[in-house]
């Protein structure tokens, strides 16, 4: 496989969201390039610290070591009926052969989520299997990506020589349905799909994310594969300790009438343990996906709101169908 498919990106230009300087206009050129010719990129100078990236991922390979019967009590109520969320939380691996835990916006309390009543917004209490110190390794890293993801969005929105600043009608931090996943790919006893377009054994389906961006940390065991678009052949995303896989999705896709289009990827079967920590950075649930937004041509569609978007791309997956 073709390794340097995906391009790597140093973004320390537009970290301080300064988007003036012609290093920065460079550093935007780059990803545009990106994402409309792969959709797939790494960036180096993000700004987030490796020790924290590390720290990250302990404690996600921690939670996955704790018994059965403990996981499960962050689990939605599908897998455990004590339980009222429908959407955060725990899925074990009996459901797609991977383990998963989606953690929504931890600034969201119990009582902010119950008096908004919306499908998405749930609180998950992680007392039932966190410690403070890691609670606070949580935090810090969600705060951390989400303010690295919208640095990214802020810089497409630059591209369309509006004001970076419009992103927040888009994305409020209490009403994003960002999500912090932690996949964790246990030693899978047999594939998950036999890929039907080249017969290659797969630990994760072929698919395209339903957010803006997901950015990514995979660890060493790597795995992760991008589609040529035009070919239709499959790249290894290499891994790189320093960076972090950032995609398109489809609300971006929609929101550039097409122009930023979603990737197909996968990953490959690996009989050895593996984690990657996802991070889907999705619009407020009630953002209206209009064309225009980023788009100058206004448009006759007022649009959709992204919850129902969202709803309409998550029945896809299996692990959603609760």
């Amino acid at each position: 496989m073709n390794k340097n498919y995906i391009p790597t990106i140093n973004i320390s230009s537009l970290i301080k969201n300064n988007f003036e300087t012609q290093n920065a206009f460079n550093t935007i050129k780059e990803i545009e390039k990106a994402c409309i010719n792969i959709g797939f990129f790494q960036i180096t100078g993000h700004g987030i610290n490796l020790k924290e990236i590390k720290k990250t991922c302990e404690v996600g390979n921690k939670f996955f070591n704790l018994p059965d019967s403990k996981k499960r009590k962050l689990s939605p109520k599908k897998w455990n009926n004590k339980n009222k969320n429908l959407y955060r939380g725990y899925f074990p691996n009996d459901v797609n052969g991977k383990e998963g835990l989606d953690i929504g916006d931890l600034k969201v309390t119990k009582k902010y989520s119950s008096n908004l009543n919306n499908q998405y917004i749930e609180f998950l209490n992680l007392d039932e299997c966190f410690n403070k110190s890691s609670i606070n390794i949580l935090n810090k890293y969600f705060d951390n990506i989400y303010r690295l993801s919208e640095t990214l969005f802020k810089s497409v929105i630059k591209l369309n020589k509006k004001n970076p600043d419009i992103s927040s009608a888009a994305f409020s931090r209490l009403k994003t349905l960002s999500t912090l996943r932690f996949n964790y790919y246990p030693n899978q006893t047999k594939p998950v799909e036999i890929s039907k377009q080249d017969g290659v054994a797969l630990g994760c389906e072929t698919h395209v994310d339903s957010g803006i961006f997901t950015v990514l940390y995979q660890d060493r065991k790597g795995g992760l594969q991008v589609q040529n678009r035009k070919n239709k052949k499959w790249y290894d995303v290499p891994f790189n300790k320093k960076a972090l896989v950032v995609n398109t999705g489809r609300a971006l896709e929609y929101l550039s009438k097409g122009k930023f289009k979603a990737t197909n990827h996968r990953v490959l079967w690996n009989k050895s343990k593996r984690l990657s920590v996802p991070f889907f950075f999705e619009p407020s649930y009630d953002f209206k996906m209009n064309q225009s937004f980023l788009n100058n041509s206004k448009s006759k569609n007022n649009g959709e709101i992204y919850e129902k978007f969202l709803n309409k791309s998550l029945k896809k997956f299996i692990e959603y169908q609760r």
